[in-house]
């Protein structure tokens, strides 16, 4: 190239003959630095569009006349829409004539798609398979109304991000990213990194090219929502400038419920004579599908602040966290019964409608403007209680549908009963189950046998019955059950304050609130104990402060009361009654027969509101410092350990971050730490086969940690937060977590593995002629796979696989029947790849290679 160049050079001035080598190379060198100069003087980009939709913004008596005008009106003006899916249902019915012209000119280069998803998540707070359904149903949602739409760039206004999204969005075929969010920056931003262009790479390896936050683009002075990129100004440009920056961009989607047209000005008075773009036109004009520079993005390069540990987030996250669990099993009952009965039909009209309620659950402004109201009928909490309650009830429904398709009616009457027992994971499992008794064998004893007539290690009390299930993978187990003769009723240890089976020895203070003084790991001959006597702070301590009482409170100021009850050898658990300033709590420390979890359930009944956090804040609405944000003030859970010095893993939709955080704690806006917990935090010792201490919880939160610190979960806030509105304390505080003590680290552990299986726990059903069979359909064998989804298509059947801790190393994966094919798609249901099969005996096997954090979709007809 340099050789041409020269030869062009002399062509056009002949003088360049006589000159040296050398020389000529000087005169190539400033030639470049010219038209470098030339380059850097080009004028800006400018990415400008509107986001909302009918539950954001987005008035539909006038936007969709006012866009389709506007652009009419300024022929250079460009826009990227991030609209939700649903708003075009109502477009086409209350305006149809905008909406026919804006069909009209939907696939003009200058409108571009950024964000198809059903509801604009953030996305880091949810599960990987919430985020793939969120751009699926979205994509088909837009399509019924504009079937020729592409979607190539993905860009948010908000901060919806996550450290997996190259690899989802490679699967749905996107060239194009956007890392910036610089005019709405309220929950949160992504890391400053780079300049114009990188490869945005996820951890299973797939990669996008990106504009990312540059390195220069610093957060706006004065202002707790924006970066310096929101409207190309002086400075920013003046940044890039300096940064080596030829191409610099800005950006800012437009609130749509906003009437305004080109955001920085148009034509001459475009502010710096910048250019509007969309991304797809700015990208393809770079001319380059890939960056000189890898950008290995992790989950704490997203940088997210929301109200962690107020009753109103706690119960979303929660209710979204159910919903998002219960409905992949649905669809695996469904799967289930799709192959095993010819006359069952699968009820997708429910199941979509399940999936559609949950993901508006999932908006991002369901978690950060909650108490908002809603079109004038409740607030965003009273409606996710409503959307998530319908997404159960139509799982739940579907999932007794499947089971009495397979096996038979539920059971009513009688002295036996057969119980199946359904396994939605692709391995066996074998776990103490826990069964709610019939009322009307309530106060009897029961026996349980297994298929073969053996009778299976049981224990009741009056309403629950635990017996050790042995559930093949994918598939379910049968069992019989039998009254006996009356029971009496189970005796009560008050006095003990410990309680023990194969793997644990608990053991509480009840003079200091009931905290733990003893955990002692059983393995072999050798006992370990992971409380630290000489610690500050106890083992589930209650710990925060209370800012009116101006002062810190602890659960082990006061004494509390201890009982333990058990159900055999089955399960032991202790209950501690105690209280934290003058509000009563409850914690039951639950252990069962081979399980490594430790369970606990908490629960404060509040007596009345009161102020915890760092202080009590009344003009936080465009503070840089708040006091919501600081987790060391809120109430926690406190683990303080014998580990000594530890690092800290951390899961996160299809991923695991380890953490380089010196501490979670932050003050301001401006210095934002991700100190999200999505399902679990590890502590471990950083030397190989190191002891851990694994925490997991039923709901999206914040954890709190640091050098010298111990791990904490987030229990309680109330106070000022975003936006001035007051979070307080309205009713009990309830949630459950639990504690995995473990030897090596979170993979050697299987800690992705036991994520799983707690997010899809053993179901059952009680039949009156099911026969005592077993059957499994999918097995993944010794693989560290998790079978996220499956379910029926009109193709067939999909199942999606998640490699969560191995190599890529090939499996063998055994299908229960015999399949005709067995191929890969993308999430377009486009076939990359036909596998090679062994079919015979009832049994489809073939082999597949997945690397870790990677997934892939495949169809089996």
């Amino acid at each position: 190239m340099r050789t041409t160049f020269a030869h062009n050079l002399i062509r056009l001035c002949p003088i360049f003959k006589c000159f040296s080598p050398s020389a000529m190379r000087g005169v190539l060198c400033a030639v470049a630095m010219c038209l470098c100069g030339v380059a850097m003087a080009q004028r800006p980009y400018f990415v400008d569009g509107y986001h909302g939709g009918i539950y954001g913004h987005y008035p539909l008596e006038w936007k969709t006349q006012f866009i389709t005008s506007t652009l009419q009106k300024h022929p250079d003006w460009r826009i990227s829409l991030e609209i939700e899916p649903e708003t075009w249902d109502s477009v086409a019915l209350h305006t149809p004539q905008d909406y026919a012209v804006l069909k009209s000119m939907i696939n003009s280069p200058r409108i571009e798609f950024t964000n198809p998803t059903y509801a604009q998540p953030y996305c880091y707070n949810i599960s990987g398979e919430s985020i793939i359904r969120q751009f699926t149903y979205g994509i088909k949602k837009i399509r019924s109304h504009f079937p020729d739409v592409e979607f190539v760039t993905y860009s948010a206004e908000e901060p919806c991000f996550t450290s997996s999204l190259p690899q989802i969005l490679s699967h749905l075929g996107y060239k194009y990213a956007s890392l910036k969010c610089p005019d709405t920056c309220w929950g949160g931003y992504t890391a400053a990194h780079g300049g114009e262009t990188v490869n945005w790479i996820s951890s299973d390896g797939s990669s996008i090219l990106t504009s990312p936050r540059y390195e220069c683009e610093e957060l706006q002075e004065n202002s707790v929502w924006q970066t310096t990129a929101w409207a190309n100004h002086d400075n920013y440009l003046e940044a890039c400038r300096k940064a080596g920056i030829v191409h610099p961009v800005g950006m800012c989607f437009q609130d749509a419920g906003w009437k305004n047209g080109p955001w920085i000005g148009y034509g001459k008075r475009a502010r710096n004579q910048s250019r509007y773009v969309t991304w797809r036109e700015y990208f393809e004009m770079l001319g380059i599908e890939k960056s000189e520079h890898d950008y290995h993005f992790t989950q704490e390069d997203v940088h997210p602040a929301l109200m962690w540990g107020s009753q109103v987030l706690q119960r979303i996250a929660q209710q979204v966290r159910h919903s998002e669990n219960i409905i992949p099993v649905a669809e695996k009952f469904a799967s289930m019964a799709h192959l095993l009965d010819d006359n069952y039909t699968t009820p997708q009209a429910e199941i979509d409608e399940a999936w559609r309620t949950l993901m508006l659950a999932q908006h991002h402004d369901s978690w950060i403007v909650p108490y908002n109201n809603l079109h004038n009928k409740g607030s965003w909490a009273n409606w996710i209680a409503r959307w998530t309650a319908d997404s159960d009830r139509k799982a739940y429904d579907v999932i007794n549908n499947a089971q009495q398709a397979i096996a038979g009616t539920a059971w009513s009457s009688g002295n036996e009963a057969t119980l199946r027992v359904w396994n939605t994971q692709g391995v066996r499992r074998q776990e103490v189950m826990t069964v709610a008794i019939p009322e009307v064998w309530q106060g009897y004893d029961i026996a349980v046998y297994d298929a073969e007539g053996k009778r299976v290690e049981s224990a009741a009390d009056m309403a629950h019955l635990s017996f050790v299930a042995d559930a093949p993978s994918f598939g379910y187990t049968s069992y019989r059950l039998q009254r006996l003769s009356d029971m009496k009723a189970p005796e009560v240890a008050n006095q003990d304050d410990y309680i023990e089976n194969d793997m644990y020895r608990i053991k509480v203070d009840a003079s200091r609130g009931g905290a733990i003084s003893e955990l002692i790991v059983k393995q072999g001959n050798k006992r370990f104990d992971y409380v630290d006597k000489n610690a500050e702070r106890a083992m589930g301590e209650l710990y925060g402060h209370f800012y009116d009482q101006q002062k810190f409170r602890s659960s082990t100021e006061s004494p509390a009361r201890v009982t333990v009850d058990r159900r055999g050898n089955l399960e032991q658990w202790l209950l501690i009654e105690g209280t934290i300033s003058s509000h009563p709590f409850s914690q039951r420390i639950t252990i069962r027969k081979g399980s490594p979890a430790i369970d606990i359930d908490l629960k404060i009944n509040w007596q009345h509101n009161e102020g915890i956090g760092e202080y009590r804040q009344r003009d936080s609405f465009s503070a840089n410092e708040r006091a919501c944000y600081d987790d060391s003030y809120k109430l926690s859970l406190m683990f303080p350990t014998s580990l000594g010095e530890v690092v800290v893993d951390k899961n996160a939709p299809f991923d695991v971050c380890r953490s380089e955080l010196e501490n979670t704690h932050f003050k301001s806006w401006d210095n934002i730490k991700n100190n999200v917990m999505l399902h679990w935090v590890d502590v471990v010792q950083p030397r190989n086969g190191g002891r851990g201490l694994a925490l997991m919880t039923d709901h999206t939160t914040s954890y709190r940690h640091g050098k010298g610190e111990p791990l904490g979960l987030t229990v309680q806030y109330s106070g000022n937060g975003l936006w001035g509105r007051d979070y307080p304390i309205r009713g009990a505080t309830s949630m459950h977590c639990a504690i995995v003590p473990h030897q090596g680290k979170w993979d050697n552990a299987g800690i992705e593995q036991m994520r799983a299986n707690r997010n899809e726990p053993l179901q059952y059903s009680l039949h009156a002629d099911a026969p005592l069979e077993q059957k499994s359909l999918l097995n993944v064998g010794n693989s560290a796979y998790e079978v996220v989804a499956m379910y029926p298509s009109q193709q067939g059947i999909v199942i999606r696989l998640y490699n969560t801790s191995g190599n890529d190393k090939p499996q063998n994966i055994i299908l229960g029947q015999e399949f005709a094919s067995v191929t890969e798609i993308d999430l377009n249901n486009n076939i990359l790849k036909e596998y090679k099969l062994k079919v015979g005996k009832d049994k489809t096997r073939f082999s597949i290679s997945i690397p870790r954090f990677g997934f892939r979709t495949l169809l089996i007809r």
